[in-house]
């Protein structure tokens, strides 16, 4: 049996931080917003007050994305806009290309803009005023097309690296469902992190605490299937150097399991147990979760390079 190594034959991208803040935010934003519809979709109204907090996590995150590309890639604003829009005199036109994997992320961002500026505005009212200021099932409807549009925008950053040709990036199919999980797994902590004092929201704690851990099991997963795709392709000596932030990683996701079990445990008995308990663990995980999720992407985004 020949074995056939992997062959790469285009220069690195030479990404700068900016590019791993801006997959990190896309990961958060996407996340957020489904985490938020699916509260929503529960059909528990105690559910609410968590799935108005998701909303205005995805809001402000999605606007980073933009900002952060833009400055890594070293543009301007015109050119970014040139981007979206043909200005050639004569024909000026929307700039889409189907057949290009930067121009559909980058309306894909555009869209989803859309979608999580108006579920952030009307979250906000809606704290504000103690009611819902748009009707529950005209926003369900809505936010079923954002969160759509959300596990997009999570897993296509995982995508487009798989697309390219470089080490480790082209080598293994596992970065878009990979990413996906991960930026699941880190919005649903910090869902956790910004409900944990909110007694309106405290119905929804452990129940985000569980999602995170389905979605560690599936990162989990994901990960042994990264390691092994890129060890058949020849390349796992490049992720050597950076155990160390895969071993966040895999910190984070142990946390988020062991949580999600405590939780898991405690509704199964029928005992809230210690409010302040919960709440420092809360912190402790979130904390360990959102690192490892940066630590995944800054291993993966830089092993390449």
């Amino acid at each position: 049996m020949i074995y056939l190594a992997a062959e790469h034959f285009v220069r690195a991208p030479e990404w700068l931080w900016y590019i791993l803040f801006y997959f990190f935010f896309a990961g958060i934003a996407g996340g957020s917003y489904v985490i938020g519809t699916l509260l929503r979709l529960s059909g528990d109204a105690r559910d609410e007050a968590a799935a108005r907090v998701a909303f205005l996590i995805a809001g402000p995150a999605t606007l980073l994305c933009p900002l952060l590309l833009t400055a890594d890639l070293g543009v301007s604003w015109i050119r970014f806009w040139h981007m979206l829009v043909n200005v050639t005199p004569g024909d000026t036109s929307l700039n889409f290309k189907y057949w290009s994997p930067m121009s559909v992320g980058v309306w894909a961002l555009l869209v989803f803009g859309f979608f999580a500026f108006i579920s952030f505005v009307d979250a906000w009212i809606s704290q504000r005023r103690g009611a819902p200021f748009v009707p529950l099932l005209l926003n369900r409807a809505f936010n079923v097309v954002g969160a759509v549009l959300g596990l997009f925008i999570a897993s296509y950053t995982g995508v487009l690296l798989s697309v390219s040709n470089q080490p480790v990036w082209s080598d293994t199919w596992a970065l878009g469902g990979l990413f996906l999980a991960s930026g699941l797994s880190g919005a649903a902590a910090l869902v956790a992190w910004l409900i944990r004092n909110r007694p309106e929201a405290s119905f929804s704690l452990g129940r985000v605490h569980q999602a995170d851990g389905y979605f560690s099991a599936l990162e989990l997963a994901l990960v042994i299937a990264f390691f092994i795709t890129i060890g058949a392709a020849g390349t796992l000596a490049r992720e050597v150097p950076w155990l160390p932030l895969w071993a966040i990683a895999i910190v984070g996701l142990a946390a988020s399991l062991v949580e999600a079990r405590g939780h898991m445990r405690a509704m199964t008995s029928g005992s809230s147990g210690s409010v302040a308990g919960i709440r420092v663990d809360t912190l402790v995980v979130s904390v360990l979760v959102l690192l490892g999720v940066l630590a995944l992407r800054a291993a993966v985004i830089f092993s390449a390079q």
